[in-house]
């Protein structure tokens, strides 16, 4: 059996389409799975189960990144065609069955994909890694001491939370819910998000530097030992949540009850007046708290 999955450019909606692909990862064991994708997303996928190929598409002005795909795709026969993008390229080439997603829908981004499929419960997002990214990021792990993950980074100004918070919620963290806890600093890709990162690591010194250090296989399995994910609306926020780390997202002016983090122990901070200015760090204390104590 062989399975097409078009999937987003964006590393957090790339992320939270993990949950579809595990479902036919597990529904049909013996598939072999192509999966279509952006270039920062591609690391997501590296380490599935089942995966045949990745097909990158770099986006492209006029819809050009589609033609492409479609060349590498319409010479094969396609037992299912599953396309969270909603493009025509998914009714372009021959295929037994097609899933498509039409329009924004309502509810988490998650229930929005499982609707694809009709699938209920929803599937919730999952990470891939193996061994080598495991013994890389155990290199990196303190011994005996939790290490609180700060994602201060965001593709957005307005989704930033200031620096200087993150830097005071990190000490009122170790001063009193996890004594002796290290801070590791990380950001997505490119010097810009870099910059971003840089007052936090300069305020605290000692911090593990991740920024721009690993791949996303690594990182995921850097956060899976760790002992708390605390960062902004982001796609490492996603990743977090799927690794199974307690994660905290904080929340401005982007669409929470769409976009929080979701796992087995994750939650989210919005801001008053939908601002960061407005999220104070007493209450991200609290909310931090609270999955500390789940």
């Amino acid at each position: 059996m062989r399975i097409l999955f078009i999937t987003a450019n964006r590393l957090g909606d790339a992320v939270l389409s993990t949950g579809l692909l595990d479902h036919l990862i597990r529904t049909y064991p013996a598939a072999r799975i192509t999966v279509a994708c952006g270039p920062v997303a591609e690391g997501v996928f590296r380490r599935m189960p089942r995966l045949e190929r990745i097909i990158l598409i770099p986006k492209q002005p006029f819809g050009r990144h589609w033609w492409p795909l479609w060349r590498m795709a319409v010479a094969r026969r396609w037992d299912l065609v599953v396309d969270i993008r909603g493009s025509a390229l998914s009714f372009l080439v021959w295929t037994r069955r097609r899933a498509v997603m039409r329009g924004g829908g309502t509810g988490h981004k998650t229930a929005q994909l499982a609707a694809i499929l009709r699938l209920h419960p929803v599937p919730m997002p999952v990470v891939w890694f193996a061994p080598e990214d495991a013994a890389h990021a155990a290199a990196l792990l303190p011994p005996a001491r939790p290490v609180i993950v700060l994602a201060p980074t965001a593709n957005w100004a307005p989704k930033i939370w200031p620096a200087e918070r993150f830097v005071a919620l990190f000490h009122r963290l170790a001063a009193t819910h996890l004594p002796g806890a290290i801070p590791a600093v990380i950001s997505g890709p490119g010097e810009m998000e870099a910059a971003m990162a840089r007052p936090v690591l300069e305020a605290l010194p000692g911090s593990i530097d991740l920024v721009g250090r690993l791949t996303l296989p690594e990182i995921a399995a850097f956060l899976a030992r760790s002992r708390l994910f605390i960062g902004n609306d982001s796609g490492l926020m996603h990743l977090a949540a799927a690794s199974g780390v307690p994660t905290l997202g904080l929340f401005g002016p982007t669409n929470a009850a769409a976009y929080a983090p979701v796992g087995r122990c994750a939650a989210a901070v919005t801001g008053m007046g939908k601002s960061m200015e407005g999220i104070a760090v007493d209450a991200v204390l609290e909310a931090a708290a609270g999955l500390l104590a789940r």
